[in-house]
This record gives structure tokens, C-alpha cells and sequence, in this order.
């Protein structure tokens, strides 16, 4: 939090300097200068402290909660100081002088109880003593009076404890109370809202300033949190919760009056009578009985006939099915405006950006066309992929707790719920009246979905329950992602284990409702290449010898050679490209959409000054990130050694972004990445887009497992181009001029073979995982991360954990699956992990490694039968894939015994 807060101040700084200095004056600013600025705010109410009134002590199992304040209120009367002081002492190392009657520091150091113990601590053991270990009933009586509270003959007589203590505590200390008083008192007002605050929701990744003029007029309707109905409507959803149908308030019984109960009772009469007529006939009459009974089955004018009867069955099965499914809610809140049920509002995708709309709906003299009338940029459905959907509101609710409350209208500033979105909604959205108003950025989540599974049900004719069941999943969890991959298979990514299986048992249970069969997990990996090793697997140092690698490739009609290599990036190159993926993206999409528009508008001869300059420029707080990231690459290479490498970047892979790089050492001035447009007159510039995307799909799917690479710097070295016609033996035309088809497929397979004859190596996805036992199984909780290729990184007492470790290790994903129940079965169910996604780490064995030497031989045998984590992993990414794997099932075939049946 500090940290946040001093680089939002430096950056806020920085942008008041830049007004009034120069950048060189900026530039020479000392650390000193900013320590200053640090000084002089006051950043003390950033921090969760309890004395702050923002940090509350709760039980929900027992039902009571907590703060500072409200002992303080308590005490305050009783110790004679004043509720202020208490609030600002009851918590740290404080205690009450007795002789003085004054509150002084050092309790820990003068072997004092805290005031927090004393105060506070001691008098919840007391109760929990008495209620739970002593089970004195007088006392409790006793102890209620003291404290304010009524209990009734049945709280007192109750032979539960549990019970018992709840029912004192949530008098005493209610935890609803707590938590809705610490909110009013913490959380700010909707008006309240900061400018930068509202800035930053409205810009997302660009510039306040780079923002049209509607947009930029949004701002005062935030600030203001206008309720007033001409304000424009702005309202974000943050998450989509599931709701069984029944539960909603159109659908709950309503009480009768007291005309329907006696008209029910006078048709409950009625009924019973004829039963007992029909009844009375049967006895008369058995053998006519069976007759009428067939014809009225099958007679449809007969009103009591077995017709009306199943559509009265047929009616309540499908009464009881809308009942049965699940209805997402949109939990949303309202900036601006007022929201009424049948308002048309429109749905801001996350692309939507209103600069392009807005400049698509100007006439001529820059004046606005109604959206009404474009309905080009409008869709009605959301399935036409648009990025604007026009919506008309139908129900709206009040949140109450579990209860929901139909309302009319939704003011500015309100928490609310919106029903039937889910058809539009995916996770996230935007609503608004206005098409100026953008899309604000989803929330950001801590938990990585990296455990994949594929799924499929159990019985083919539920296929389609199963993907309406998934739909929902996908809306109602924001951290599960469902994704249908290139094959048909349907992929469930979710945080973790634990994630996972609750996932499933939601979809069997809730949303899909059938059996499905669940694979195996599927964990991502990464390819990469490693500088040559020195030693060997028996640590004895390998000899140098000459290099016998060919580099030369040709397309497959033998008119163009090239020379690709491959090697290893830098660790720190390969961590920014990492970090910096998605900004590295933008701009590829942004210039990559300029040169094709700028292009096109050449061939076409239409010249608009305003157009072609808006299409070259970034906005300025992305083009300061592209600076620093360039600069930061070339302090990289320049550590290891390439000072004039971001120079020769041709490209990043896969998709043009990735953290793998094509570099360029030929005589050919390639199109620099950093540039927003080149021309080039060399013959091979119309192909260089095909050596580009040759390098795309080779770094999209490597050559071990298929998996994409990563941290791989290629290097072309050679690129020359024959276009001259040639003849065959027979005399007849070879090729003619070369398709960039054969350029790409050559340039990947170069890639591939490259790469294969670099040292290959694989790369796993590491957990962080952090672990809280007692010392008395620590040597259990060790055994168990070596048997899974874990390592400990720290392990250090918790401080008021009663002699407790917390132990930090790291531990690879494909050995993490059980880890859970497995430490929980040695330790007797003290330890419990916590998995967190933290890094890449590449697996130091060879996959393709066999015994060479006569001292491998001599450890490894002839036959080297120990596991290859490596080659494991890649063996089961194969098999899965359907890729043909490198085994062998038997290896002597005519060794194998044959025993002949018993005669």
C-alpha cells in the first residue's frame, strides 16, 4: 500500500514539474527531492490499522464483531478518559497506570497486559469460559444483566452452549451492527468522489485529456452524483451472482386474502364430495366401472377425462422445471443518473471506444447523427458481436441481504441488482444512456486461472445442457474461464484444486444438472533453449567440440535460402517482454491498424489531414510507457553484451507479443518494430510479412510438446531470393515466381530444427505456497515437498500463532494436484496450503538425454531406467494431444516367455 501511494504521489509530482520545467532540469532531480515530497503528506489513513476504526474483530460462527470504538464508548465512562484517547490506545503496546490513572507506553517491555487484553481479551475468555468449559447457568444469568441484555426462560434453559453463547453475543456484540457502522463511517459517500478517482474511471488506459469533449463532460455529472432524470444514466456491473428462479420476488406465493381461502375451502368441499360420490359408484358398480374409466381416458369431451388431467400433470412438471433453473443477477452500481424500469440503455462492450464511435456518427461539419439513426453502430442482440447492444431494463432490485426487494427506479450512488442481462452480460459491462460514455476496465484479480480440465458428458444427449450449464458458470464465477478450443473440446480453467472442484460441483448440481466426465488436468507448459551445459549428469566437465549444426533451408521450389539460428534470451530481457505483453500488444494492433488504413486510403487517393494524423499517434501516457520499455530492453541487452540488438527486433512471438524475438543480421533493412510505418524497394520486402508469420507459428507451438516458447531470440542470418523463372529437365516451367505460402511453412521448420538443435529444454508453471503447522510435523511437511520436486524457500516462527511455523515454498504444478489431502493425512490435518501462481521455471534435465559415457553408463545403466521429469511431462502432453510419442512397450520381443496352457 505504501509503495502504491509514494509512486502515485511521484507521478503526480512529476506531471506538476513537467508543466513548469524542462526535461533536462527533470531529469536531474535528486532521490532527496522526492523523499520531501514524501514528508510533506500525511499518508497515515492509507493503512488497515485497528485504531484507524478500519480493521474489525468478528466471529461469524458465533455471531459477534467488533471494533476499536465501540469498547472505547464502553470504557470511557468507566475509566474516566475520554472516548478519543481510548480509540487511539486500546490497540499496541499500551497499559493503564493504576497510580497515576494515566495510559503509558512500553506494557511489553514492563511485562504489562495491553489495554486490548485487558479490556477487551479478557472479558470474551470470561464468557466463553463460563458458557462453553464451565456451563454456569447462574452465572450466565448474572453476567447477561451486567451487560444489558434480556435473555429468555428458553436462551437460559438451553442445553446447547453454542447455542447459548450465540444467543448472548449477538445481543452483546451483534456483528451486523459492526460491520454496517464501520461502512458508514469508512466508506466514502458516492459524492464524495475524488477527480482523479473519477479520471481514472473513465480514461482506463488512456489520457483524460486525449477523451472527447461528451466524454469529458461526464466527469461533472460523477463528481456531482446527479439523481436528477435529465443527468445521462452511467451504471457498472461488477459481477454476475446465480439465483434459482423461485427465489426471485415475482415468484414467491403471496399471502391469500381472506375471499381466496374460503374460496379454496368451498372447492376443497366440493372436490371431496364428488371423490366420494365416484368411490361410493365403484362399490356399486365394479364391472361397468373398468368400462367408463377406458372411455373417459380416451373421450376428450369429457371434462373430468384423463385428458384435462395430463395437461394439468404436464403443466406443474414444467412449473417444476422453471423453478428448478438458475437466473443470473447483475449486481451493479449507479454513478449518474436515475435508472427506471423500461429505460433503453445501451451495453458498452469492453472494445468499445468512443472516440471511434463518435467519429463515425459526425457529419460533415462535425455535427452529431443520433444513434437512433445509425444502426450500424448499435446492435439489437448481442450476438452479432458488436461492441454497443441496445437493452431495454425490465427488473430491477434492492438488495436486502439474501432477499431481494423489487424497486421502480435506481437513484445516483445506490448498490443494486438488474435481472434478466445474462444474455447480454458476460462478467462484466458498462450501461449508460449516452454512447460517449466508455467502458470501465473489469476488476483484476489475483487468483491466475492456470488448472485446465477438459469436460464432456457423461451421456452425448447432454451435450447442450451441459454448454448452457458451462454459460452460466463462466458468468457467475469471475475467476473461471470456459473456453471451446480449435478441436471442439470444451476446457474448464479455474485458480486451483480446491477451485475446481467447487466448480464442478456447481455445474453437476446447480447449473448443468447432468453427469460429466471430467479429464485429467491440463497443465500449460513452455519451450525454451539453454546455453550449452559444462558438466554432465555425473558432474564431469564435457569437452568442447566443434559445432556440426546446418543452418541453410530452402523453400520447396528451391528460389529462396535463408539461415535462421537460435539461442537463448537473457533472463531480465525475457521477464520485461513478460511484464510488458500487453502494452507490446497495443501498440502492434495500433500501428498494425494504421499502416493497413493508411494504405488503403493511399490506393484509394483520399487524403484527410486531421484522419492521417490521428491514425499515427498513441496516446501520451502509453507512448512514455513504449519509451520506457525500450529503454529498459536496451539496459538488458546491453548487460549482456548485444548493444545493438533492439535495433535488429523484427518481431515478438507468439502473436506478437510474446516474450520470444526475431532479430534481424542480414544485409535486408527490415521494418523496425519501434516505427509506425517503412517503405522498402528491396525485392524481398513483399515477402517479409511471410518470414514474420513463419516465425509466429513456430514460436506458437514448439517442437517437444506443441506448447508455445518462450524466452528463444532467433536470428537470421541469410535471406536470398531467386525470382527468375526456372526451367525443369523436361523443359517445362518449375515454379515461376515464389508463394509466400512456401516461405512460411520453410521459415517455421527452420524455426522448429533451430530450436531442436539448441539444447530444448521444458518449462513448468511454479505455485507459491505457504503453509502454517506446528513444529512437531515440520520434518512430515519437508518429506512431502521433496517427494514432489518442491523446494522450501523460508520457514520462520509465526509471531502470536502459539509456536507455529510459516513455511514458503515453491513447488511445480503438474506435482501440486492432492497436495492438500495429502498433507493433511501426514500432519493429522494441522497443516492446510495456500497455492498461488508465482513463476516459470525451466526444468534443468534434457528430455532427449541417454547415457554417452562410460561413467554414465556405469551410474545410469545401459538402458538409464531413472524417470525424466522432463520427458514425463512431455510424454503426457503428447499422448494427450494425440502426438505420436517416443516409447517403446516392449524391448526384447523375442525374449518374453510363452507358456503353453495346461493340458
Amino acid at each position: 500500500m505504501g509503495e502504491l501511494f509514494a509512486s502515485d504521489i511521484m507521478e503526480r509530482e512529476e506531471k506538476e514539474e513537467l508543466k513548469k520545467e524542462t526535461v533536462e532540469s527533470i531529469s536531474e532531480r535528486s532521490i532527496a527531492d522526492w523523499q520531501s515530497v514524501l514528508e510533506e503528506i500525511d499518508d497515515s489513513t492509507l493503512y488497515f490499522s485497528p485504531e484507524q476504526g478500519n480493521v474489525l474483530f468478528c466471529s461469524a460462527t458465533d455471531g459477534w464483531g467488533f471494533g476499536v470504538k465501540e469498547f472505547a464508548n464502553i470504557f470511557s465512562a468507566k475509566l474516566g478518559f475520554s472516548e478519543k484517547v481510548l480509540s487511539k490506545t486500546l490497540w499496541g503496546d499500551y497499559y493503564v497506570n493504576t497510580k497515576t490513572k494515566r495510559i503509558m507506553r512500553g506494557a511489553q517491555e514492563k511485562a504489562k497486559k495491553p489495554l486490548f487484553v485487558q479490556l477487551i481479551l479478557d472479558n470474551l475468555w470470561a464468557l466463553y469460559e463460563t458458557i462453553t468449559v464451565r456451563k454456569d447457568k447462574d452465572k450466565v444469568a448474572w453476567m447477561a444483566e451486567r451487560l444489558g441484555i434480556t435473555l429468555t426462560n428458553r436462551d437460559l434453559r438451553h442445553t446447547d452452549a453454542k447455542a447459548q453463547l450465540q444467543a448472548v453475543c449477538s445481543q452483546w456484540l451483534p456483528l451486523a451492527r459492526a460491520c454496517l457502522d464501520a461502512v458508514c463511517d469508512k466508506i466514502p459517500a458516492p459524492d464524495n468522489l475524488t477527480s482523479e478517482k473519477v479520471e481514472r474511471l473513465l480514461s482506463g488506459n488512456f489520457d483524460f485529456s486525449t477523451l472527447p469533449e461528451e466524454t469529458q463532460r461526464l466527469k461533472e455529472t460523477f463528481l456531482a452524483c446527479d439523481p436528477s432524470p435529465r443527468s445521462p444514466v452511467v451504471v457498472f456491473i461488477s459481477k454476475m451472482f446465480p439465483l434459482e428462479k423461485k427465489m426471485l420476488p415475482e415468484n414467491k406465493p403471496k399471502p391469500l386474502t381472506s375471499e381466496e381461502l374460503a374460496d379454496r375451502r368451498e372447492m376443497a368441499r366440493t372436490k371431496h364430495a364428488e371423490k366420494m360420490t365416484k368411490e361410493q359408484r365403484s362399490t356399486e358398480e365394479v364391472g361397468e366401472w373398468q368400462r367408463d374409466a377406458n372411455i373417459g381416458k380416451f373421450d376428450p369431451s369429457d371434462g373430468s377425462g384423463g385428458s384435462e388431467s395430463a395437461v394439468s400433470i404436464s403443466e406443474e412438471i414444467h412449473g417444476e422445471d422453471e423453478h428448478s433453473e438458475t437466473t443470473l443477477i447483475a449486481f451493479a452500481r449507479i454513478y449518474s443518473g436515475c435508472l427506471e424500469e423500461g429505460s433503453v440503455v445501451y451495453v458498452l462492450g469492453p472494445k468499445h471506444d468512443p472516440r471511434e464511435i463518435l467519429k463515425g456518427q459526425r457529419r460533415g461539419a462535425g455535427e452529431l447523427v443520433p444513434i437512433d439513426e445509425d444502426e450500424k453502430l448499435v446492435s439489437k442482440s448481442s450476438k452479432l458481436g458488436k461492441h454497443v447492444t441496445r437493452v431495454t431494463i425490465r427488473k430491477l432490485y434492492l438488495l436486502m441481504g439474501r432477499e431481494l426487494e423489487p424497486t421502480n427506479k435506481v437513484f445516483a450512488g445506490n448498490v443494486f441488482g438488474i435481472g434478466d442481462l445474462e444474455d447480454y452480460v458476460l462478467k462484466t459491462a458498462t450501461l449508460s444512456t449516452t454512447i460517449a460514455c466508455p467502458s470501465f476496465s473489469e476488476l483484476t484479480s489475483l487468483g491466475v486461472p492456470i488448472m485446465r480440465v477438459a469436460l464432456e458428458p457423461k451421456h452425448p444427449n447432454d451435450l447442450q445442457p451441459l454448454i448452457n450449464g458451462l454459460k452460466l458458470l463462466n458468468q457467475a464465477d469471475a475467476c473461471a474461464v470456459v473456453h471451446i478450443q480449435e478441436t471442439g473440446e470444451i476446457v474448464l480453467s479455474t485458480a486451483g484444486e480446491v477451485h475446481l472442484e467447487r466448480c464442478l460441483e456447481d455445474l453437476k448440481l446447480c447449473y448443468a444438472k447432468v453427469d460429466v466426465n471430467v479429464s485429467e488436468p491440463i497443465v500449460p507448459f513452455r519451450e525454451t533453449v539453454v546455453p550449452p551445459p559444462k558438466v554432465d549428469m555425473v558432474n564431469e566437465a564435457i569437452e568442447k567440440k566443434a559445432e556440426d549444426v546446418s543452418l541453410a533451408s530452402w523453400t520447396a521450389n528451391r528460389q529462396c535460402y535463408f539461415e535462421i539460428d537460435a539461442r537463448p534470451l537473457p533472463d531480465k530481457v525475457t521477464k520485461i517482454l513478460e511484464k510488458n505483453a500487453d502494452l507490446i500488444k497495443a501498440f502492434y494492433h495500433h500501428y498494425g491498424r494504421s499502416r493497413a488504413e493508411k494504405e488503403e486510403k493511399e490506393t484509394e487517393k483520399i487524403t484527410n489531414d486531421r484522419e492521417m494524423e490521428s491514425l499515427g499517434t498513441m496516446s501520451e501516457r502509453k507512448q512514455r510507457a513504449l519509451e520506457s520499455l525500450r529503454s529498459e530492453l536496451a539496459g538488458a541487452f546491453r548487460e549482456a553484451g548485444e548493444e545493438d540488438a533492439l535495433d535488429k527486433i523484427w518481431s515478438f512471438g507468439p502473436r506478437n507479443c510474446g516474450p520470444n524475438i526475431l532479430l534481424n543480421e542480414t544485409d535486408y533493412k527490415q521494418r523496425k518494430f519501434w516505427e509506425s510505418h517503412s517503405k522498402s524497394m528491396d525485392p524481398r520486402a513483399p515477402y517479409e510479412s511471410s518470414m514474420v508469420n513463419g516465425f509466429q507459428l513456430a514460436t506458437l507451438a514448439g517442437p517437444l510438446c506443441e506448447e508455445p516458447m518462450m524466452g528463444v531470440c532467433f536470428v537470421v542470418k541469410k535471406w536470398e531470393i531467386n525470382n527468375q523463372d526456372s526451367q525443369s529437365e523436361n523443359g517445362s516451367q518449375n515454379q515461376g515466381h515464389m508463394d509466400g505460402g512456401h516461405l512460411m511453412s520453410a521459415c517455421k521448420e527452420a524455426c522448429r530444427r533451430a530450436f531442436n538443435s539448441r539444447h530444448p529444454r521444458l518449462v513448468t508453471p511454479m505455485y507459491s505456497c505457504s503453509v502454517l503447522v506446528n513444529s512437531d510435523v515440520l520434518g512430515k511437511l519437508y518429506a512431502a515437498f521433496g517427494k514432489r520436486q518442491g523446494r522450501v524457500v523460508a520457514a520462520e516462527s509465526a509471531l502470536g500463532f502459539g509456536g507455529q511455523f510459516r513455511v514458503l515454498a515453491t513447488l511445480p504444478v503438474p506435482e501440486s494436484f492432492q497436495l492438500a489431502r495429502e498433507l493433511r493425512t501426514q500432519t493429522s490435518g494441522l497443516a492446510s496450503p495456500q497455492l498461488v501462481f508465482s513463476h516459470w521455471e525451466v526444468i534443468e534435465q534434457d528430455p532427449y538425454w541417454t547415457p554417452s559415457t562410460d561413467e554414465e553408463y556405469l551410474h545410469f545403466g545401459d538402458k538409464a531406467d531413472s524417470e525424466n521429469r522432463a520427458k514425463k511431462y512431455i510424454d503426457a502432453v503428447r499422448r494427450r494431444k494425440g502426438l505420436p510419442v517416443d516409447s517403446q512397450l516392449v524391448m526384447h520381443a523375442e525374449k518374453q516367455r510363452t507358456l503353453s496352457k495346461n493340458k
